[in-house]
């Protein structure tokens, strides 16, 4: 679950993390009050789920309030496109006004979570303000990182290493290992699996600053955070992964034409590779789960023609909890409701299969089943080519 920066830094400062003065508006004309609270020099920052905003126009330094009020009108509204956004881009619905800070020196500095050991690892560099995986790529000798033991945790010693590392020394030194010690706090409080400064700042007075944040919840500990789902931004999401999530669907967008309803992540992430390697294009990942019912299929096989890009339907399934004939008996309810006449391929086994493919033949519906996965992606992608 991803999180504005405004709200980040809320978050960051109730650990004791500095950040600039600020304000967030919903009008240009809030913009403009904001703007003179900081006495006319700001930093007017759009507020979208991504990140590269500064290249795609959507951070500005202003003089004057009555800058930022026409700065503000030019951005809300606005669809800002960035590597993070895809080329679809997100509304920027939400503008943060920050003071002005002098900056000193920038650094990059992160904890999150290295799937290969299960541990958070720390990462910094002194290339703060930069895409840090341009960094790693042309300098990975710049960029350090600290896998921390969960049974131990980070220890001071740890993070003044980490700050010795960033050229820092004396009392700034110092606030550094406190600042990275509390980082560490946040990412086990509130459960995350990111939180991220960039950049970390030294001002010329010689205070350590997030300037800019980023924090991502882990999903699977949002029933311990009540106040989670009264942070999320609905505008920044697609309205049909909204829709998933009311049934509990893993539901994610993508830029293909074939639907795709399977049960499991791994094997949703084998059936995506599957079908590229067959030349087709996935038009979502969904995920019904193991143990779905026929209602819950059926809400899924919904939310997928409400795609109006998808133009066929790849039904992938390991009927192992859930039976092959409750999956069939889904698919023949929602695609009756809907009166759909695209073409589909099942792929099913497991339990029920036979009885869950004699329901399908017998359905009426525009559907082939397949016992082979590649002769069944090779079939959807022939279907529609």
């Amino acid at each position: 679950m991803n999180i504005h920066e405004y709200q980040a830094k809320e978050i960051l400062n109730a650990y004791g993390i500095p950040i600039p003065r600020g304000r967030v508006a919903l009008t240009a004309d809030q913009v403009e009050r904001a703007a003179k609270e900081m006495g006319g020099r700001c930093v007017v920052k759009a507020q979208i789920y991504a990140g590269g905003r500064g290249k795609a126009g959507g951070v500005k330094l202003i003089h004057h309030p009555e800058q930022a009020q026409e700065y503000a009108k030019e951005l809300f509204g606005k669809t800002l496109v960035t590597p993070q956004t895809g080329p679809e881009g997100l509304k920027v619905r939400r503008i943060l006004v920050e003071e002005a800070v002098d900056i000193a020196r920038e650094f990059y500095l992160s904890i999150t979570l290295d799937r290969s050991s299960s541990r958070y690892v720390l990462i910094a560099s002194a290339e703060g303000g930069m895409e840090i995986e341009e960094v790693a790529s042309k300098t990975p000798e710049k960029i350090h990182t600290l896998t921390i033991d969960p049974f131990t945790g980070l220890r001071s010693y740890q993070a003044r290493w980490i700050a010795l590392q960033l050229g820092l020394s004396g009392s700034v030194c110092e606030d550094c290992v406190n600042l990275i010690l509390n980082l560490y706090r946040v990412c086990l409080e509130k459960d995350c699996a990111l939180v991220e400064i960039n950049p970390l700042v030294v001002t010329r007075a010689g205070w350590l600053m997030a300037m800019d944040a980023k924090i991502t919840f882990d999903d699977n500990a949002i029933f311990r955070h009540r106040e989670y789902p009264d942070m999320m931004d609905y505008s920044q999401l697609d309205p049909l992964e909204i829709n998933a999530g009311k049934y509990d669907l893993a539901y994610i967008k993508l830029s293909g034409s074939i639907g795709c309803l399977v049960n499991g992540a791994g094997l949703a992430m084998a059936t995506l590779d599957v079908l590229k390697e067959y030349g087709g294009e996935p038009a979502n990942f969904l995920d019904v789960g193991g143990g779905a019912t026929r209602e819950k299929v059926a809400e899924a096989f919904k939310i997928i023609l409400q795609d109006a890009d998808v133009k066929g339907i790849f039904v992938n399934i390991f009927g192992g909890i859930m039976r092959c004939d409750v999956i069939a008996h889904g698919i023949i309810e929602a695609a009756g409701e809907v009166n759909c006449t695209l073409p589909i391929v099942v792929r099913m086994d497991g339990s029920q299969v036979e009885e869950g493919k004699r329901l399908l033949t017998e359905s009426g519906l525009n559907v082939q089943c397949s016992d082979n996965l590649g002769d069944a992606a090779s079939k959807i992608v022939g279907m529609l080519g």
